[in-house]
């Protein structure tokens, strides 16, 4: 074994002592990062080349500042996004989300969809459907200025940012200025923000301190938002358009009741994450 991956074992402790929860692929990435190599090539570091910011960078992540803020950097499907302090880190969680919606919209006989993504953060969600729908386009909607600049950012290093609209504004009111737009999306689709109020201290620390508090918390109920996104889809979708809304595990026998047959809705269901847990809702606005 060499310096670096004793190292790394002594870093994989500390991490879990702190509570960090994967302790071994955090200490693993982290030091990928500073010594600028892939994890797979950590045993090829030489200990001349051991590099003693390793550890100032162990002990900010052992302050539970999130892992992607460290590095500057998330992962999310195909895609490599810049990320960091006031922007909202993507979790893998909602890869299954836009996994769903990307099957919809090719199930669609539609050759060129249109989509919709309200709360964008970083782009995440966006990017990767402009990059595995290749000729769908794009709409998202960041009100934040921090995270608009993060989504900038994201989208203008893009190949396919020629097919993305960045629009800074109240997802909850998207589009209400254009009202050409009503009636003609494919699919909205939105991660938004739905953690109770009353719930701030069961928060993990690298969300409940690190995250913007506007893309975690929405009222008392958690489900402020989501109401705003309903109205919104409403009024954007086509006929037989598809609405797509990640939520917390604890409202999956909820939220799809937001989405109601007298509301111009079909087809209201519940979908569960790879971890088999209630993740996100999906409902299609009727045919008349």
């Amino acid at each position: 074994m060499n310096l670096l991956l004793a190292e790394v074992a002594r870093a994989t402790q500390r991490l879990a002592d702190a509570g960090v929860p994967s302790p071994r692929f955090d200490a693993e990435e982290l030091a990928a990062y500073v010594h600028d190599v892939k994890r797979g090539e950590l045993h090829g570091v030489r200990d001349a080349d051991f590099d003693a910011r390793y550890w100032e960078v162990i002990s900010r992540r052992e302050a539970r500042e999130p892992l992607q803020h460290i590095t500057g950097r998330a992962f999310f499907r195909y895609l490599e996004l810049q990320v960091g302090p006031g922007v909202f880190v993507p979790r893998p969680e909602t890869e299954s989300v836009v996994g769903w919606a990307i099957d919809a919209l090719r199930d669609m006989d539609v050759a060129e969809p249109t989509v919709v993504d309200l709360c964008t953060g970083s782009g995440a969600i966006a990017l990767a459907l402009a990059q595995e729908v290749p000729r769908s386009r794009v709409h998202a909607v960041e009100l934040s200025d921090e995270a608009y600049a993060w989504a900038r950012r994201n989208v203008d290093a893009s190949p396919d940012a020629a097919r993305i609209e960045l629009i800074q504004g109240d997802a909850t009111r998207a589009f209400e200025d254009r009202p050409e737009l009503s009636g003609q999306f494919d699919l909205v689709i939105s991660n938004p923000p739905y953690i109770p109020l009353t719930e701030w201290e069961y928060v993990a620390p690298e969300a409940r301190d690190h995250d913007p508090e506007m893309a975690l918390f929405s009222g008392e109920d958690g489900l402020h938002t989501i109401r705003g996104i309903e109205r919104v889809a409403a009024r954007l979708l086509r006929p037989g358009g598809v609405v797509v809304v990640e939520h917390a595990d604890t409202q999956g026998g909820v939220v799809p009741w937001i989405f109601r047959e007298e509301d111009g809705w079909t087809d209201a269901a519940d979908h569960r994450d790879l971890n088999n847990r209630p993740r996100f809702a999906t409902a299609r606005r009727a045919v008349l």
